[in-house]
């Protein structure tokens, strides 16, 4: 907890808006999508009002993407207090996934409000009982970016670049996932690169439960289940595996 506290305190001590760009960033990327892709691209979105579309999308996208990227680092970036001191060091990424949460919970916050604006203003919404799936979702999300995340910090602690890399293919992977497009709008020939991705289930539910349209498939939501314990797996053992010699190369 102590962690959690100082990662989120570290990141808006020393700013004049502080929280209040948990707010901002996400609103700035959905309004920017929803210019260009809504309106000059003009991409359907399956009859949803737009700006509430992307804004599900990207709620979703961008707890999983940082705490990706921030988990993908971990080694590097604690160096010095993981040579110092010694505390076990599974509770440093774990801790990074919490924080994020909390970012998480703020912008959630935001997208209810939007969401609720909708409700009350449009008639396209259908909410229904599966929005109440998103606990698992979110947890779902915080498996997987944790498990990923573990395989690269293991991997950047000799190869500096993969940090770099990972950073610019989370961006290009985020247009494999159905958040600026609906999965049923994409072809079926290409549909499979979506549904290879274990996010793409989760934003779709996500989507399907609060604003009632999306691709509801049960086993493409089990898929993305199954791959998110696999990798989750695959990264203690590997991270563990490093953490007892990572001094010795970072």
């Amino acid at each position: 907890m102590l962690f959690v506290r100082r990662d989120f305190v570290s990141n808006y001590k020393q700013t004049i808006l502080g929280p209040i760009w948990l707010f901002i960033q996400p609103l700035l990327t959905t309004i920017t999508f929803y210019i260009i892709f809504g309106r000059v691209a003009k991409l359907d979105t399956s009859g949803l009002p737009p700006f509430v579309f992307y804004l599900a999308g990207i709620t979703v996208w961008s707890y999983f993407s940082q705490s990706l990227t921030a988990v993908s680092t971990v080694f590097v970036t604690n160096a010095a207090m993981f040579s110092k001191v010694y505390f076990p060091r599974l509770t440093m990424p774990l801790s990074i996934v919490l924080s994020n949460l909390v970012r998480f919970g703020i912008q959630f916050g935001l997208f209810l409000i939007v969401w609720a604006y909708y409700l009350t203003t449009s008639s396209a919404l259908h909410p229904n009982w599966l929005l109440m799936l998103t606990p698992l979702l979110v947890v779902l999300m915080g498996l997987l970016s944790l498990g990923l995340g573990m395989i690269f910090s293991a991997l950047t602690t000799k190869y500096r670049d993969l940090a770099m890399l990972l950073t610019f293919g989370v961006q290009l992977l985020m247009y494999a996932t159905p958040v600026i497009i609906p999965l049923a709008n994409v072809s079926p020939k290409y549909r499979w690169i979506m549904v290879a991705n274990p996010m793409s289930a989760i934003v779709e539910t996500f989507r399907y439960g609060f604003l009632g349209s999306g691709t509801l498939n049960g086993a493409y939501l089990s898929y993305s289940i199954v791959t998110s314990f696999i990798i989750l797996f695959i990264g203690i053992v590997i991270f563990n595996k490093v953490e007892k010699s990572f001094t010795d190369t970072v």
